[in-house]
């Protein structure tokens, strides 16, 4: 377990920011979340597996575009993505998903598990990945810097900290090198701040 004055020294250090230099913050809000999957479920059954998988896992769009039948693992309940940004090719994290995302992921691509197949089941490009996931921002009503994969990214984790996932946890999740980069999760501020501050007025 990560400690409170272990958090705060991570977090001091020079980190990106979940807020713009107007203070817009960067990440979807829980409420933002909810109507970009409930959009998402409105499109084909390809997009919206996409967006369901960027959802709930918070993966980078290139890492969900390397995803291979092989790498969904049915029964182990996991999803297991190469991590992009590592110095080195062959880095793997498996990242527990819901048996609704397995099985519509199943459906949709024929997977059955034990596949072999190492041919990516979305064949777009990352512009047409990245363009279906802002179509699917605009119809949910969703503007600003957050509106992106990068925001959907930075939600989930905020999300996952909301509900009391370790940090350590989120870490390895998010396959983040360093955990002072997840650190910067732990200072969420506004509502979800006050979510987490809840727990202990209770």
């Amino acid at each position: 377990m990560i400690e409170e004055d272990e958090i705060k020294h991570l977090s001091s250090r020079a980190m990106p920011s979940l807020y713009d230099k107007s203070g817009q913050r960067k990440y979807l809000n829980s409420e933002e979340r909810k109507r970009f999957k409930a959009q998402a479920a409105e499109a084909s059954d390809e997009i919206y597996a996409f967006c369901w998988v960027l959802h709930e896992t918070g993966c980078r769009i290139s890492e969900a575009l390397e995803l291979t039948p092989e790498r969904i693992d049915l029964a182990g309940g996991m999803i297991v993505f190469e991590s992009l940004k590592k110095r080195r090719d062959g880095v793997f994290r498996a990242v527990p998903v819901s048996e609704e995302l397995l099985q519509h992921l199943a459906a949709t691509f024929g997977i059955i598990d034990g596949s072999s197949s190492d041919t990516p089941i979305w064949g777009w490009s990352r512009m047409t990945a990245y363009r279906y996931v802002k179509q699917v921002m605009e119809k949910a009503g969703i503007h600003g810097v957050q509106a992106t994969a990068k925001g959907l990214r930075h939600g989930f984790a905020i999300a996952a900290i909301e509900v009391g996932i370790p940090l350590n946890l989120v870490q390895r999740w998010l396959g983040h090198a360093d955990l002072a980069t997840t650190a910067i999760y732990a200072d969420a501020v506004g509502g979800e701040e006050r979510k987490i501050a809840r727990k202990l007025w209770r």
